[in-house]
């Protein structure tokens, strides 16, 4: 077997799954290889510690950064897999410090084929001595420039010397599906990234007031998708008609409770929709006293309407650290442009951030919520973003 170049791929939080742990990384290397499709030439080997991606011949700066994006990764090495003979691992890391930039070095040796005939010690004394004599570098066993790392496995020894962390969180698929409501601002793109994280899939719902909310909203809704297409190759968006229902909360409510009723009937059309295509939660992009609505009294009064699970990945996230992850995933820019969502349109000067059930039960009471709820779920307009070439 000669020397040949490849990534490793290393698990995380896979490692602690026990006897399902076969499954999550089956279904990790499926969401590697629809990543980089575009790259023909590569080569996959799935076991069960590591999946490695051979590149014969493409670009591994590339590759690499187009890995980084996929869940369930927690950390990527560039290696060069070499044959179990102790003078080829030697040459190998010899190489790898010769073609490395820095003045130090160290050799990390780790040995889980215990059957291979040198201890861990003496091949990392025997590397180290023939580095120092061919090279100018000097050993530094606390920051060394250059960490030379050897893994000796039972199928061949893998030489490395840089280690880039990975998404981290759980392969996308593995752990079922969720409806997310979308509004288009900064915080529920990323509570949509933060979900895929942790293996869900997501599909969204957006809830639109036509003719108060123009179509630069769904253009923003749409592009906000099609970069979450990098984490997420096909999405389905439930758009939703609002208007009715809100022009008739404001005609019989006091313009305080506007927002709790409107967000209450914007969890029944979400239960609806999440059962009728087989979502298992509902989620969103609150944060504990962003807004009116967010307050832990608000919270309480508008769950009240669903037993359906509600997902908040962002619940304890303050506002900067939200902004930081839009603009690593790159939703910030488009968040941000000057369209207005039904709810920033129908905000009330002064809403309750402690409204009382009650008083929202006879608001509710005064009109016949569950046709209008109907009517919107009928007038239900389905748009799917997806990756070219990607089947539904």
């Amino acid at each position: 077997m000669s020397s040949e170049t490849m990534i490793m791929v290393r698990f995380g939080e896979l490692s602690t799954k026990g006897r399902n742990k076969k499954d999550f990384i089956h279904q990790l290397s499926k969401n590697i290889k629809r990543a980089l499709k575009m790259y023909q030439n590569l080569t996959y080997e799935e076991l069960f510690d590591h999946i490695y991606v051979s590149l014969n011949g493409e670009d591994p700066h590339a590759v690499l950064t187009r890995m980084q994006e996929i869940s369930g990764i927690h950390s990527l090495s560039l290696v060069k897999r070499v044959p179990l003979n102790k003078e080829e691992i030697i040459h190998e890391c010899l190489n790898q410090t010769k073609c490395a930039v820095g003045k130090t070095f160290k050799i990390i040796v780790k040995r889980a084929n215990k059957a291979f005939p040198t201890s861990s010690d003496t091949l990392t004394r025997e590397i180290a001595s023939l580095i120092l004599k061919q090279t100018d570098l000097k050993v530094d066993v606390h920051t060394p420039d250059i960490p030379i790392h050897v893994e000796i496995r039972f199928e061949a020894a893998y030489v490395f010397s840089i280690t880039i962390k990975g998404a981290g969180g759980y392969p996308l698929g593995s752990g079922g599906k969720v409806l997310l409501m979308l509004s288009g601002g900064i915080d529920s793109p990323v509570a949509f990234h933060m979900l895929n994280k942790r293996g869900l899939t997501v599909e969204a719902i957006h809830f639109a007031s036509p003719p108060y909310t123009n179509s630069g909203v769904i253009e923003k809704i749409a592009d906000i998708l099609t970069k979450m297409n990098d984490y997420q190759p096909l999405i389905r968006l439930h758009v939703i008609r609002f208007t009715e229902l809100q022009e008739t909360i404001y005609r019989v409510s006091d313009e305080s409770y506007a927002i709790t009723l409107m967000r209450r009937m914007m969890y029944r059309l979400a239960e609806e929709v999440a059962k009728k295509y087989h979502c298992l939660a509902i989620a969103n992009g609150e944060s504990v006293g962003q807004v009116a609505s967010q307050t832990l009294n608000s919270i309480q009064v508008i769950n009240a309407v669903t037993n359906y699970p509600v997902l908040r990945p962002l619940i304890s996230f303050d506002k900067e650290e939200i902004i930081l992850i839009a603009k690593k995933i790159g939703t910030y820019d488009i968040s941000i442009r000057p369209y207005e969502d039904c709810c920033t349109i129908f905000t009330p000067k002064n809403p309750k951030t402690k409204p009382s059930l009650e008083k929202v039960v006879y608001y509710e009471n005064k009109f016949d919520y569950s046709k209008l709820i109907q009517e919107a779920l009928d007038r239900e307009e389905i748009i799917y973003f997806k990756i070219k070439d990607n089947e539904i």
